[in-house]
């Protein structure tokens, strides 16, 4: 029997994104952001992946994030980009890593352990870390210069809107950085400005700067929530599973929790154990459709922790017990997309992804050939 629920990761397509992403960012480094366990497929994995693709940088929310990846032998900057403690910032500086600010009590406190590599991040309009104030955040940029502890590397922001084309506070947020960061880049020749999330960079070039921060895309998803192909990029992730039972079901039986399923005609269910425990989400009871071969099969009833039932009987479709099941991936001409996942439950193709439990093994491959990623 096969895992009753497994992820395929193709490492393959997200050194080819990455390797696009470059394409599409020229002027610029690229730092792949592999946070949340690289968006659920695995963050040492894909951090190699990208780095074998052209990354030159790697990013994560936190501290713990950073030490896994230096755990795992890799070199090179990692860019911390949460909130950090005083816990997290020792273990940020053990592990080398570069961490943003926006503060100067927490700049004092990074140079009274020793210093490091520093970002100051403005709040351009995301409304979260960084401070709203241009003068402040240029006064703070010029105390890490000045600190014999401290290395100013970097000026930063983060776009609220970048996902939306037809939002123009994206444009407002680009002015207020460049208004800021120009005079100090003019100061500061070797700062590198970032800003560019995976939509911005491949919405608008002036977003660029020096260094890119790709997240979502480099796994093949689109930052837009539409169609990752329409900017030739492919997904990375493929979750499976397999039928575990057949069994008939006649008109008036039901089939799950509080039998939000009632046969209306004689038909063949198949429970398929794979369920919200897994981060298939529940809010996908009678919502969505599953490859049984190369044909959609609807699921029918409440999604439960562990299992599912689909209506083979009215797909038309054949099956046996050990029949594989793709809930997401694609056979033949069909496809079933983190994409088209989000729409059905309101959300964004990140969360499908990320809401990948730790129970669901990471299976890594290239193209097909099944890989040790470490």
């Amino acid at each position: 029997m096969p895992p009753r629920a497994s992820a395929h990761i193709n490492l393959a397509a997200i050194e080819r994104n990455t390797t696009r992403l470059c394409d599409a960012a020229p002027s610029a480094v690229l730092c792949a952001v592999v946070k949340a366990d690289g968006y659920g497929h695995g963050s040492v994995a894909a951090a190699r992946a990208a780095l074998a693709g052209g990354a030159s940088w790697l990013a994560v929310a936190t501290a713990p994030e950073a030490s896994q990846l230096r755990a795992a032998g890799i070199d090179g900057p990692i860019l911390i980009l949460g909130v950090l403690d005083d816990d997290d910032l020792h273990l940020a500086l053990a592990a080398d890593a570069d961490i943003v600010a926006w503060d100067s009590a927490f700049l004092e406190r990074m140079a009274h352990l020793g210093g490091g590599r520093v970002h100051i991040k403005l709040d351009t309009g995301m409304g979260r870390l960084g401070t709203r104030n241009p003068e402040e955040a240029t006064r703070l940029a010029w105390q890490a210069a000045r600190s014999s502890a401290l290395e100013l590397v970097g000026l930063t922001t983060h776009f609220a809107t970048a996902d939306d084309r037809g939002d123009a506070f994206f444009d407002v947020q680009l002015e207020r950085f460049s208004t800021w960061s120009d005079p100090l880049k003019a100061a500061f020749p070797g700062v590198i400005r970032h800003a560019a999330n995976s939509a911005a960079l491949l919405r608008d070039r002036a977003s660029h700067f020096e260094l890119v921060r790709p997240g979502v895309a480099l796994y093949g998803l689109d930052p837009f929530g539409e169609d990752a192909a329409q900017h030739q990029l492919e997904p990375a992730l493929e979750l499976r599973s397999f039928i575990g039972a057949i069994k008939p079901c006649a008109a008036g039986e039901s089939a799950g929790y509080g039998r939000r399923f009632i046969a209306t005609r004689a038909t063949s269910l198949a429970t398929v154990p794979i369920g919200y425990g897994d981060g298939w989400r529940r809010g996908l009871t009678n919502n969505a459709e599953v490859l049984v071969g190369a044909r959609r099969v609807a699921l029918v009833g409440t999604v439960s922790m562990d299992n599912i039932t689909i209506d083979l009987g009215a797909a038309g479709v054949s099956a046996g017990a050990g029949d594989e099941v793709v809930l997401v991936g694609q056979r033949g001409e069909e496809r079933i997309t983190a994409e088209a996942l989000a729409q059905r439950l309101a959300t964004i193709n990140y969360e499908v992804t990320c809401g990948i439990t730790a129970r669901v093994p990471r299976i890594y491959h290239r193209d097909g050939a099944v890989v040790d990623a470490g």
